[in-house]
């Protein structure tokens, strides 16, 4: 009798004891299979927290537009960037720098007196009128007359070869084309059309440069450049210009 105690006893231990290996086993197997789901996600964390999401260049961009849906506006192009403002639906904004982020597109864009991103599907056009395309002819010449300028000294107030303000510079080159157009840069705005796809001989506008609101005027010749008189003299400069692109404000069209 005690023999058979023994054997039951020792059958036991055993069942219990591959039993412990078995779970043993299993609670590796787990951990195993654990650390490789965290591996992988922190990989995929990794990549992501060091993907150059606003690493592409802006370029130049006018128009304006409406958000289609309430839209947050971001410090810059993705959305891992904080927000500066939300736009309602409907919203009134001036587009006037769009970056590429993987296969979206983003517009930077002035809302009210916000500036910031958003991307470009959540907006919608608000063109009010057709423009109609400027004459390629009295375009040309209005480039051609204002390159011949350059060179020529800035002067506060100057209409002459002697010495150009900005306005004073684009409307002799206007004149020298055959075209006449206002004195000021206030009125050159006033009297022009906004277009979103500028030719060479439209008019670009600047905001905030040595007063707040519409302040600078030049004429746009085409490959993202312009020129105008600026600083000390008549120049040709790139619109993405270090500070010029800061303050580019939109192209118009004088019909």
């Amino acid at each position: 009798m005690k023999k058979l105690v023994f054997t039951l006893f020792a059958a036991s231990s055993l069942i219990f004891t591959n039993s412990a290996v078995d779970a043993q086993a299993a609670f590796n197997s787990n951990t195993e299979t654990t650390s490789v789901i965290e591996s992988s996600h922190t990989e995929q964390t990794t990549t992501q927290e060091v993907e150059p999401v606003a690493a592409a260049k802006a370029t130049a961009k006018s128009g304006t537009f409406k958000t289609k849906y309430n839209s947050n506006i971001r410090v810059d192009a993705g959305t891992k960037y904080k927000v500066v403002t939300l736009a309602k639906k409907g919203t009134k904004v001036t587009a006037t720098h769009q970056k590429k982020v993987g296969s979206q597109t983003w517009y930077k864009v002035k809302a009210g007196s916000k500036t910031g991103w958003i991307l470009s599907t959540l907006l919608t056009s608000t063109s009010a009128k057709v423009v109609k395309a400027s004459n390629s002819a009295s375009n040309s010449a209005v480039v051609s007359a204002a390159l011949a300028l350059k060179g020529i000294p800035y002067k506060f107030g100057g209409t002459t070869t002697s010495g150009f303000d900005c306005s004073g510079f684009t409307q002799y080159a206007f004149k020298k084309a055959g075209k006449s157009i206002s004195r000021t840069t206030g009125t050159q705005f006033a009297q022009s059309t906004t277009v979103s796809s500028p030719v060479p001989g439209d008019l670009i506008f600047f905001a905030n440069t040595y007063k707040a609101g519409i302040s600078h005027v030049g004429i746009y010749i085409g490959n993202g450049q312009f020129v105008h008189a600026g600083g000390s003299k008549a120049e040709v400069k790139s619109v993405n210009d270090p500070y010029w692109g800061k303050k580019f404000h939109s192209y118009k069209r004088v019909n």
